[in-house]
């Protein structure tokens, strides 16, 4: 199968757009990267504003995504069927459903009514399986959502780079900088198409999404491979 770059690096845009499209539509929710739901959590109790029953559910919620779907890839794996495949499909699938309620329901003034509840943990499920997807079989490339882990270690590969190591090791650090600065630059232009689009086409942003990952399984059926 050949050697990509794509998929990885399609998924990260998602990342970005879809956490940050969730944020703007439905007061403040995190749907990737759940642990920030803490944060704003805390900041919906101390302002009284709406949202907070979305994020006290999405980690939980995440948490049994994850875990549903690692049971599944064993069955499946039993059954002889492509994983990875399927996961996307299920995602793409999961978007487009939580587009249809955007669009049909929202905008989402009160993030704790059972429509925006039913949209927003139905993102947290897609993207819960999207991080899922990513480190079990797409474990070589960097992560798609959080960046925090990521940028922590291109500084640390820049510190190295600038010590002059040994050849081999300033190599491999090269070339894991590159491939954690694209990377990020996906997620940053994911959470900003989102914002673009948002500001323009409210909660109609929601349709780009399920067309991202569509686009990723296609490259996946087409046989592209991180390296």
């Amino acid at each position: 199968m050949k050697s990509s770059w794509q998929v990885p690096l399609l998924l990260g845009v998602n990342g970005g757009f879809v956490d940050t499209a969730g944020f703007l539509a439905l007061q403040g929710l995190f749907t990737a990267h759940v642990t920030g739901n803490f944060v704003t959590l805390g900041a919906a109790v101390v302002f009284g504003t709406s949202g907070t029953v979305a994020k006290l559910l999405a980690l939980p919620t995440f948490c049994a995504v994850i875990l549903l779907a690692r049971l599944a890839s064993h069955g499946l794996v039993v059954r002889g069927l492509a994983v990875l495949r399927t996961l996307l499909s299920l995602q793409v699938a999961l978007l487009a459903v939580a587009a249809v309620l955007a669009i049909r329901y929202g905008p989402f003034p009160d993030g704790d009514t059972g429509r925006a509840l039913a949209t927003g943990l139905i993102l947290v499920s897609a993207m819960a399986i999207q991080n899922a997807a990513h480190r079990i079989h797409l474990g070589s490339a960097p992560p798609s959502t959080i960046m925090t882990g990521t940028t922590t270690q291109m500084m640390i590969d820049v510190a190295d780079l600038l010590r002059h190591p040994e050849a081999d090791k300033r190599d491999a650090a090269r070339v894991r900088l590159m491939r954690m600065t694209a990377s990020v630059i996906a997620f940053a232009l994911g959470c900003a198409g989102a914002a673009l689009v948002f500001a323009k086409a409210g909660v109609y942003c929601f349709l780009v999404p399920p067309i991202l990952v569509f686009g990723a399984l296609l490259m996946r059926l087409a046989g592209f491979e991180p390296r």
